[in-house]
């Protein structure tokens, strides 16, 4: 019987299923947060008209609000996830979502603009610890061979939490206003905290970083927020991409040093590296296809916003049908099998919309897209699985912020490719090249999955073991 004892777990680690008990009630917390972190990268948008007249200040400005939580999140991703591979499970997990919750009421009752981009910064440190933590849970709660359908969960809630946040946003705010905007995520904190609290086992207490982690920090939240601030900007200048520049120092240094060493070290894993350029390259096609679509429908004055919203909605749709069976198919046929035929039809979809015209009714888009989706539905669960669970046991938490911050990158440099695939076109062929730099970061997605890592296999491979997946 596992010891559940305060003490008795090794820290960054819950009792797994090996011993024969699947806690699928902790994967369901996993995938609710990993969908309200992800909600929380989009819903703002909406509402930040709104938030400049009611905190009577500029546009720009209230423009933080977005930025400061996501600049947050990824600056941090790698610091915490190096973090939270010494700490207590259980305690990391109950004071990220308490903070989160926090840190959005406190947005709720912004005051003024200082107070609100204060409260978003400090909520993206929580949520940047929220998604290195929910796969990791989701990985320790199953038993190997259910580790495909487990870590589907969070893989397809956490990206429909990015697709639908616009149209949840739209909808608060049309009928409460832009309070409820940060509001609406705290009962699911709520419940969250109230199953982590019950289910997950007592296990080792949280600890306050070092100088050293804390210099570390520091370097990469300079780094990652130079170059992500570089690729945001780009979008509308791409004069800015000179400022990613100021992302090599930093970095290097941090690279070079006892703290990034570990993450280098594990990207050196057979097939991690590899698994991480198919995540950033899938991400970044779904980005720029998103923002290509939307924007030509928008500008179709033949199409109605109801419209353009039920046309786009088709891929979120496909993608949370495909998602459950992908972890299937994984858990029966293997990982990598699956991711890469995940990939595959994401590309196919993407192909077929580069020759995307003014003239398509919305139908033959909404099957291409929902082709699309199927496909990342099919491939998320089974990427994610493939790369935790080739990750060295003391350092999950560490391939977890990799693996986001691969993803996150992703969603950043889509749309700043395809804007910049689009200026170099000209107005007449913009959609086309924006539509085709998504369609081409997505293929390349398919052999960096496909290849099998350079290394001889030590003997017959278990099908449903998403870490013997990872050698094929």
């Amino acid at each position: 019987m596992t010891d559940h004892r305060p003490g008795s777990e090794q820290p960054g680690h819950i009792p797994d299923g090996s011993a024969g008990e699947d806690r699928w009630l902790l994967v369901a917390v996993a995938g609710m947060l990993s969908f309200v972190a992800m909600l929380d990268m989009n819903i703002v948008n909406v509402a930040l008209a709104d938030i400049a007249d009611g905190l009577h200040v500029s546009a720009p400005t209230a423009q933080w609000a977005v930025l400061g939580y996501q600049l947050s999140v990824v600056a941090l991703l790698l610091p915490v996830g190096r973090w939270l591979d010494g700490v207590g499970m259980r305690s990391a997990v109950l004071a990220a979502t308490a903070g989160f919750a926090m840190c959005s009421a406190l947005a709720a009752a912004a005051p003024w603009a200082a107070w609100l981009i204060a409260a978003r910064i400090a909520q993206g440190a929580f949520g940047a610890a929220l998604f290195v933590l929910m796969p990791v849970l989701a990985l320790r709660s199953v038993r190997p061979e259910k580790r495909g359908r487990a870590m589907s969960v969070p893989a397809t809630l956490g990206p429909l939490g990015a697709v639908t946040g616009p149209a949840v946003g739209g909808l608060l705010l049309d009928h409460l206003g832009w309070h409820a905007v940060f509001l609406v995520k705290i009962p699911f904190c709520v419940l969250a905290l109230v199953v982590a609290w019950r289910a997950m086992p007592p296990d080792g207490a949280l600890r306050r970083p070092d100088r050293r982690s804390a210099a570390d920090a520091l370097l990469v939240a300079a780094g990652v927020a130079a170059l992500l601030l570089a690729l945001t900007l780009a979008s509308g200048h791409p004069a800015w991409l000179v400022l990613a520049l100021a992302a090599v120092p930093p970095l290097w240094w941090w690279l070079r040093g006892p703290g990034g060493r570990p993450v280098t070290g594990v990207l050196g894993v057979a097939g991690l590296f590899r698994a991480h350029g198919a995540v950033l390259a899938l991400a970044a096609g779904f980005a720029a296809m998103h923002y290509v679509v939307a924007l030509n429908l928008q500008r179709d004055d033949g199409v109605s916003a109801t419209t353009t919203g039920l046309t786009v909605l088709a891929f979120p749709l496909g993608m949370g049908l495909a998602g459950p069976l992908g972890g299937r198919l994984a858990d029966r046929y293997g990982a990598r099998p699956t991711a890469v035929t995940g990939a595959a039809l994401t590309a196919a979809g993407l192909v077929l919309l580069v020759p995307l015209g003014g003239d398509w009714p919305p139908l033959d888009v909404a099957w291409r897209l929902a082709l699309a989706g199927i496909g990342m539905g099919l491939n998320g669960g089974p990427t994610q699985a493939l790369v935790m669970g080739a990750a060295p046991p003391e350092r999950t938490a560490t391939v977890g912020s990799t693996v986001q911050l691969a993803r996150s990158l992703g969603f950043t440099l889509g749309p700043a490719l395809a804007t910049a695939a689009w200026g170099f076109a000209g107005a007449a062929n913009g959609v086309h090249a924006g539509l085709a730099v998504a369609a081409t970061a997505a293929c390349l997605a398919v052999p960096l999955l496909a290849l099998p890592a350079r290394r001889p296999a030590a003997g017959p491979e278990k099908t449903t073991d998403a870490a013997s997946a990872a050698h094929r």
